[in-house]
């Protein structure tokens, strides 16, 4: 289960409309969303939580590139819309890096080659390359300063957990009109 809502700062506040991600495909997809939402050009947030699991917040000011943050990416990456969020450029990755299947790795230790007085081969080792080369993290990932000139620093973003929506909306002064769309 998923909640996902687009917050539009106006002169006269904020407006609020809730959003289907089903069509959405691409943080592009979501970017052209969010701006369809504020034909002034004015901040747009799209919030999305999935069962107190992770959210995130994907800040569209004008036609700049859409700013990102993910409450935890790893949860995220196990839906569907998580992964529009987790980019190549937000974990780290060059784009079209390919990133070993975990679950197919056979890392029980007795890889062909392996050489336990050869420190050098440890860099090699799929273990490591696969916490090395750009695979998700667990924790948050993204700009922590998304939501700083709107009230929220970085360590209040982070502290944020399973009502994190709300919470964001209350202190933007927006939890009346979220409140509509839930």
């Amino acid at each position: 289960m998923y909640f996902a809502a687009l917050l539009a700062r106006t002169e006269d506040g904020w407006e609020a409309s809730d959003t289907e991600l089903d069509d959405v495909e691409t943080l592009s997809d979501l970017a052209d969303l969010a701006r369809e939402a504020s034909p002034d050009d004015d901040t747009v947030l799209v919030l999305i939580e999935q069962e107190d699991a992770w959210f995130g917040v994907v800040r569209v000011d004008g036609e700049e590139d859409p700013r990102i943050y993910v409450s935890d990416a790893a949860a995220a990456a196990r839906s569907s819309y998580g992964e529009i969020l987790l980019t190549d450029e937000l974990l780290g990755r060059e784009p079209g890096e390919d990133v070993p299947d975990l679950d197919a790795l056979d890392l029980d230790g007795t890889e062909d080659g392996e050489d336990d007085d050869q420190e050098d081969d440890d860099a090699d080792s799929p273990a490591t390359a696969a916490s090395t080369d750009g695979s998700v993290p667990h924790g948050p990932v993204g700009d922590g300063g998304i939501l700083d000139d709107l009230g929220v620093s970085q360590k209040e973003l982070r502290s944020l957990s399973q009502d994190a929506v709300n919470e964001i909306a209350e202190a933007l002064g927006a939890s009346e009109v979220l409140e509509t769309v839930r």
